[in-house]
């Protein structure tokens, strides 16, 4: 008698198990890591990197819902960022409130600031909303410039040290978990609806405006937390920590992972945090091959590191989730969800 498999996966097998096999050392390196830094055995520099990695995790995996997911050209994250930064730190010094009450309002009022921008400016597409979240982001740092509660051009310091390694890491899986799940409901497939055809998604009964207001406020609600974090782990913070440059940073951590792939967003954060910091022994010639690594990496998979792939779709976990989903749920029930008839 043929002994039964417990496990059922298609595709090819090795893919599979070479698949699981690089889960398995991902998660033996997490495990390692965090006994390092729990035990001390982590120096401080490295944990400092590790750290600035989470941070561009929060960052990458918020925008990647706005402009992999959703479809919307934005480059004013630094500007969301820097709202939760300045709002966290000057709560904490005046006030001296709760770290996770301070990191809730800094999202609150980025969700907010949003909100407002969103509104009016995701009328436009492509180029032109581009512009405008530009905009948005340098008239957040001129602002920032010119009051005297933020220390103006000389900055704003006196921030207590309360990010950690696993407040950063928490908030970090926090986002992963909920903007992972938003994109597998039902809202998540108007999201990608937006960003496949708009018109097509408004024909079948979803109100396309709310859904991208509703991703620029979630994505900038993320922002706000790990601008929150990041001040709280640098200490001192100044309007130059969040120019246009900024922006373009996480943008690249986005597009080199891959539009709309959240696992792609994790490992591109991490990949170009470290790589600057490995690549620092070689002086003024390190920007150099930094930049070619990315060209390079560009030119030979322009799609991003994992396209619109996750890591369930390697391991074959997806398919089969989605596959039962698709056997138990009418076809008519995404568009009754949206406010369509279903007919």
């Amino acid at each position: 008698m043929k002994k039964e498999r417990m496990f059922t996966f298609s595709g090819s097998s090795l893919r599979q198990k070479l698949s699981w096999l690089a889960a398995g050392l991902v998660g033996l390196i997490l495990l390692a890591v965090n006994i390092g830094v729990y035990r001390g055995t982590v120096d401080f520099y490295f944990s400092g990197v590790l750290v600035v990695a989470l941070i561009n995790v929060i960052l990458a995996v918020s925008l990647n819902l706005i402009n992999g997911f959703t479809g919307q050209f934005s480059l004013g994250h630094a500007g969301f960022m820097a709202v939760g930064a300045y709002v966290s730190s000057l709560l904490t010094i005046y006030l001296d409130w709760p770290f996770p009450v301070v990191l809730l309002i800094a999202a609150l009022v980025s969700a907010l600031l949003g909100f407002v921008i969103g509104l009016p400016t995701l009328r436009l597409k492509g180029d032109y909303l581009a512009i405008a979240t530009l905009g948005f982001g340098e008239i957040v740092r001129v602002v920032l410039l010119n009051l005297d509660i933020t220390g103006g051009p000389r900055g704003l310091g006196g921030i207590f040290p309360k990010t950690t390694f696993f407040s950063a890491e928490l908030v970090a899986l926090l986002t992963i978990i909920v903007i992972g799940n938003i994109i597998r409901s039902s809202h998540g497939r108007a999201f990608v609806a937006v960003r496949e055809d708009e018109i097509a998604a408004e024909a079948m009964g979803i109100d396309t405006t709310l859904y991208k207001v509703l991703a620029f406020s979630i994505g900038a609600a993320f922002a706000g937390v790990a601008g929150g974090l990041f001040a709280h782990h640098q200490m001192f913070i100044d309007p130059r920590s969040f120019t246009f440059q900024r922006s373009i940073e996480i943008l690249v951590m986005v597009v080199l992972g891959g539009l709309g792939s959240i696992t792609g967003s994790i490992i591109a954060a991490v990949v170009l945090t470290i790589l600057p910091e490995a690549l620092r022994g070689m002086a003024e010639y390190r920007m150099i091959v930094y930049a070619l690594l990315l060209i390079g990496l560009m030119l030979v998979r322009p799609q991003g590191l994992f396209g619109t792939k996750e890591i369930g779709d390697f391991l074959g976990i997806e398919r089969v989730r989605w596959a039962k989903a698709k056997s138990q749920q009418p076809a008519a029930g995404v568009l009754k969800s949206h406010g369509g008839d279903g007919r």
